[in-house]
């Protein structure tokens, strides 16, 4: 596309952090009436290029026009007032505020911001709603409509389906190509095919902090991003006709039965088996945030039991839980780990006790697991100063090896692989098998229901707050399970 043409224009941008390049020739143009699809892999530097376009960190090198003319956007401010207006991958809400006064925080006015949030699918969203009291996808919403209320000359949007429901994607998805035909341009990043597919004109790759390329979206283009993306061939994905291991008849590691907490989870029962992988699949709001809070030890019951290896078991705090060999992974990475610390030392977090009690001969031990951790999950250890600095994907897996590093028995993986790229999304199907293999049981709730083949033995779906549904993996194509998701086949849970 010629720069004439560009709304923004961003060319040879560089960005260093201490050893790390984040940034090293990242050009980017997008015209009035585009999306533009930002791609690469995590740690590519696509956040780091949105952070530079809208004023969050000043680049090294390299020149940003806006309209053609030369922009200095040394502050957030300054990006608003060129018309460039981010809504980035976590939410940038103050929670302890309502929604009302985080709109006067950000200029926006109140009636636009109502019109967004109902053409956006959340028309009963009170604006004196306590940030902390949303959930995560309603949060999104709210971002996203503050941002259109603000109406930009270009809206750049980090990873923003990435915590929303089907239902909410397609609405969202509808409102951000009609901003483009309508003459905004849009920065859209994203790791997902199916929405690039559906309302991107263009993407533009980046690969180690280089632009690699920049193509015309068409039927077909998928494979050759993920080559530019990975620089080269692209590893053989995970087999999606993955053996399903016999269910064992002994004791369960993990047995529920007519678990109840709050209004949103009202009755689910299953087992999770030692070596099994059981996912659970459903939509936004229905129980499953409740679940894993519970099982880890975050949230009492109203009703139920849970039984850990034919043991009663209840969990009055985190502790409890982890006392009995469950361990969670959120996925809200960012409230996971310690953020100003170094991977060792987020990794070695569970070891303390062990080494506080055994001394040097437990710390050298526990120092040699912290490294095969880091190893096996092949960990970007450049940036040791800080696990901030890291990509959101090898965020992710240091808050999985800090519980491969102790020995984990149960592991509750909620999502991890929202916001992640494809690779990394392999790397973590491959370690989740691993584990399993080795005798681990693995509960495993994913947004993208396609993982589910890839990563599972068998999956329960939950609607309403129940148990409607146990699948197999071998039967767990899309059309399936959006079907039991939705509640239209439901079953008696075996």
């Amino acid at each position: 596309m010629p720069d004439a043409a560009a709304v923004l224009d961003a060319t040879g941008v560089a960005k260093r952090f201490g050893a790390v390049v984040a940034l090293k020739n990242a050009s980017l143009q997008v015209a009035a009436g585009q999306v533009v699809a930002l791609m690469g892999a995590n740690g590519a530097g696509k956040s780091t290029f949105v952070k530079i376009l809208t004023g969050v960190l000043k680049p090294d090198a390299g020149h940003v026009k806006i309209k053609g003319r030369d922009s200095t956007v040394a502050s957030p401010a300054g990006a608003r007032k060129w018309g460039l207006v981010p809504v980035y991958q976590e939410p940038s809400l103050i929670p302890d505020l309502s929604v009302a006064d985080n709109l006067r925080l950000a200029d926006t006015a109140i009636e636009p911001f109502r019109h967004w949030v109902a053409e956006l699918g959340l028309p009963g969203l009170a604006p004196d709603a306590m940030i902390r009291s949303l959930p995560l996808a309603s949060l999104r919403i709210v971002d996203l409509a503050r941002a259109l209320a603000l109406e930009p000359a270009v809206l750049l949007l980090d990873e923003l389906t990435a915590a929303l429901p089907t239902d909410l994607v397609d609405r969202v998805l509808k409102v951000v190509r009609a901003q483009a035909d309508g003459g905004r341009s849009v920065i859209y990043v994203s790791h997902r095919f199916n929405e690039i597919a559906a309302i991107c004109d263009r993407a533009t790759v980046l690969r180690d902090g280089l632009t690699v390329g920049d193509v015309k979206i068409e039927p077909g283009i998928e494979e050759r991003i993920v080559e530019m993306m990975l620089g080269g061939a692209v590893a053989a994905a995970v087999s999606a006709e993955r053996p399903v291991k016999p269910i064992p008849s002994e004791t369960p590691r993990l047995r529920v039965r007519s678990l109840k907490t709050g209004t949103r989870l009202t009755d689910v029962s299953f087992d999770l088996h030692q070596g099994e992988v059981l996912g659970v699949v459903a939509l936004e709001g229905q129980g499953q945030d409740e679940l894993f809070d519970t099982l880890a030890g975050n949230r009492k019951p109203s009703a139920g039991t849970v039984q850990v290896d034919g043991a009663p078991k209840t969990f009055a705090h985190p502790a409890d839980a982890i006392a009995a060999g469950l361990t969670l992974v959120p996925g809200d990475r960012a409230h996971a780990l310690l953020m100003s610390r170094s991977v060792r030392e987020n990794i070695a977090v569970p070891l303390l006790a062990r080494v506080r009690n055994w001394g040097a001969i437990r710390m050298r031990d526990e120092a040699a697991k912290v490294d095969k951790a880091i190893d096996t999950l092949q960990i970007d250890t450049r940036a040791l100063g800080e696990v901030r600095r890291l990509s959101g994907g090898n965020q992710q897996k240091v808050t999985i090896a800090r519980w491969i590093a102790k020995g984990v028995q149960t592991l509750l993986l909620f999502d991890p692989t929202r916001g992640i790229d494809i690779r990394t999304k392999r790397q973590i199907y491959a370690l989740v098998r691993d584990l399993a293999d080795q005798g681990a049981a693995v509960l495993f709730y994913t947004s993208e229901l396609a993982e589910i083949r890839l990563a599972c033995d068998r999956a329960v779906v939950i609607f309403n707050g129940r148990v409607v549904d146990v699948i197999d993996a071998r039967d767990a194509d899309e059309a399936t399970l959006m079907r039991a998701a939705y509640g239209l086949t439901e079953k008696a849970p075996a």
